[in-house]
This record gives structure tokens, C-alpha cells and sequence, in this order.
């Protein structure tokens, strides 16, 4: 205890500059735990916690039994595993490829460019995809018109949401993952670069030999904390793209339980949907963890 009161006193400055990120997550992560009681009880808003209900593990039976349960976990599933491959993987050859120009000017143009769509919300993002993909007005069936395709109404349609969905976030935030990886290749040291370049090694060389193992900490890193949230993939980036026609494909944990919770006030069943997406996303992490740790030597513990 005196150690660590020493410590503090040491480091007393970087303490209080942690300390906003600190009470925010005490206060918005730690302290709503105490509500994943609800799961267990038939919670009512006007007995609260303690007048409602136990009812034991009767809403996780209630989950399970759900007709379309199996089917919104594929779906989760497979949007996030798309993500997980095309939109996780996109920021690093991105950052490969701004790396290669040599012209400050030139990359910092790009980057701005392709920062920019990260600060437009999800409600913009989707006015711009559904503009594109009209079937009577949009650039993309256009295009198709031109050279004798008909008009393909891609909303309307369930067997393309998942791509939407997956396209629309990685041309959102491509550039802006780019920022990590920068960071990270800005300090590899040149004289590596150059002394590869005098043994005969091209660029491609150079970047397979240099530049990835350089950068695999840092994607280790990001991918333990992706894999940590794979069920959880955002209410807002899905809802606004969904509709009756594709729901079938498109439906996710995040917009049933804004369904099922908020519109239909089954608190303490969307809650028991939120555990199970906890404890799920509790072991991909400790396994992904454990598996980075032993082939890689990178992991978050």
C-alpha cells in the first residue's frame, strides 16, 4: 500500500490526466452492471430492482426458445465476420499505401480526403448509399443501365444488406483506422529501410520483411479488442439501412433489442440478450488473447 500511495505521488500529474477517462468508466461501464440484475426478475419500472420479481434464468430460456433467435445470430455473425475480414484489414493497406507516397503534399490531401466521411453520422452516410443505389436515380444503376444491365433495387433486396452494410462502414472509416497504423510505421527506424535497400531488397521486400512485422503488434492489438466486441456491432449503423424487404438478412442483436426493449418494454429479456453478447464476447477475447500470446507474443494481459 505504501508502494503504491509512493507511486502515485510520483506520477501524481499522469494520474490526473487519467482521471477523466477513469470516471468515465466507472460511472458509464462499471456502475450499469449493477443492472444486469434485471435479467434474473420480471422487472417492472415503478418497483424497481427490488419489488420486481425473481424469475431465475426464465428469460435466457425465453432467448433460447425464440423462434428467430438462430437466425439474427447468423446474421450478427456473419456481418460482423465480413467486417471482420474486409473492413478490419482495409485501414492497413490503406496506411501501407499512404506510406509508399512520397510527397508530403500529396499524402496529406489523401488523407484528408478519406478522413473526412468519419465525421458524418450514420443518417448522412445512409441518405448518400440509398442516393447511389436507387433503382430509378442512383450513379450505380445508371452505370448499369449504360452498358444494358437493368435497374437492381439493392435495398429492396435481402441478399445485398450485408454488403451495404459492411461497404458503407469501411467507407466511412477506412481512413480514420489509418491513424494507428501511421503512427506505428512513422516509428520504424529509416536506417532499416536503407540498409535493406543496400542488400538488394525492393519495396515489396522491404514491406514484407520491415514494415508488416514492424506493424503486428500494433494490429494484434486492434484486432483482440475488434473480436472482444463481435456481437456488438451498433444499433445506428445497421437501423438506417434496414427495411421490410431485407430485414430477413439484415437484422442484428443491437436492432432487435432496441425492438424488443424500448418499443415493446421487455427490459429484462433485451437484458439477458445483453449478457449473453457479454459472455460471448468474454471468451472470444480470452481465447483470441491466449492464441495471440502463444504464436505472436502480443496480447492484451
Amino acid at each position: 500500500m505504501r508502494k503504491t500511495r509512493e507511486a502515485i505521488l510520483k506520477h501524481k500529474a499522469l494520474y490526473f490526466i487519467a482521471l477523466p477517462g477513469i470516471l468515465f468508466f466507472i460511472v458509464f461501464k462499471y456502475i450499469p452492471i449493477i443492472g444486469s440484475v434485471i435479467a434474473f426478475q420480471e422487472y417492472n419500472i415503478f418497483k424497481g430492482f427490488w419489488g420486481s420479481p425473481w424469475v431465475g434464468w426464465s428469460q435466457f430460456e425465453k432467448m433460447f426458445q425464440y423462434s428467430d433467435f438462430l437466425r439474427i445470430l447468423k446474421n450478427t455473425m456473419l456481418i460482423n465476420f465480413y467486417d471482420l475480414i474486409f473492413g478490419f484489414t482495409a485501414p492497413i493497406l490503406l496506411a501501407l499505401m499512404l506510406n509508399e507516397v512520397r510527397k508530403v503534399l500529396a499524402q496529406r490531401i489523401i488523407q484528408t480526403v478519406v478522413y473526412m466521411p468519419h465525421f458524418l453520422s450514420w443518417v448522412i452516410i445512409s441518405g448518400v448509399f440509398i442516393g447511389l443505389l436507387s433503382p430509378s436515380t442512383g450513379l450505380i444503376n445508371t452505370l448499369l443501365n449504360a452498358i444494358g444491365v437493368d435497374s437492381v433495387y439493392f435495398l429492396a433486396d435481402e441478399s445485398y444488406i450485408r454488403s451495404i452494410i459492411v461497404g458503407s462502414g469501411m467507407w466511412r472509416d477506412t481512413g480514420w483506422g489509418t491513424i494507428i497504423y501511421l503512427a506505428a510505421l512513422a516509428g520504424i527506424n529509416p536506417q532499416l529501410y536503407e540498409a535493406a535497400e543496400i542488400d538488394g531488397a525492393n519495396r515489396w521486400q522491404q514491406t514484407w520483411r520491415i514494415t508488416l512485422p514492424t506493424l503486428l503488434p500494433t494490429i494484434m492489438m486492434l484486432l483482440l479488442l475488434q473480436i472482444g466486441n463481435f456481437l456488438d456491432f451498433g444499433f445506428e449503423r445497421v437501423d438506417v439501412f434496414l427495411n421490410p424487404f431485407n430485414r430477413e438478412n439484415g437484422e442484428i442483436f443491437d436492432t432487435y433489442i432496441y425492438k424488443a426493449g424500448l418499443l415493446n418494454n421487455q427490459y429484462s429479456y433485451t437484458t439477458a440478450i445483453g449478457i449473453f453478447k457479454s459472455v460471448v464476447g468474454l471468451i472470444l477475447i480470452v481465447g483470441a488473447n491466449f492464441v495471440s500470446r502463444r504464436t505472436t507474443g502480443s496480447s492484451l494481459y
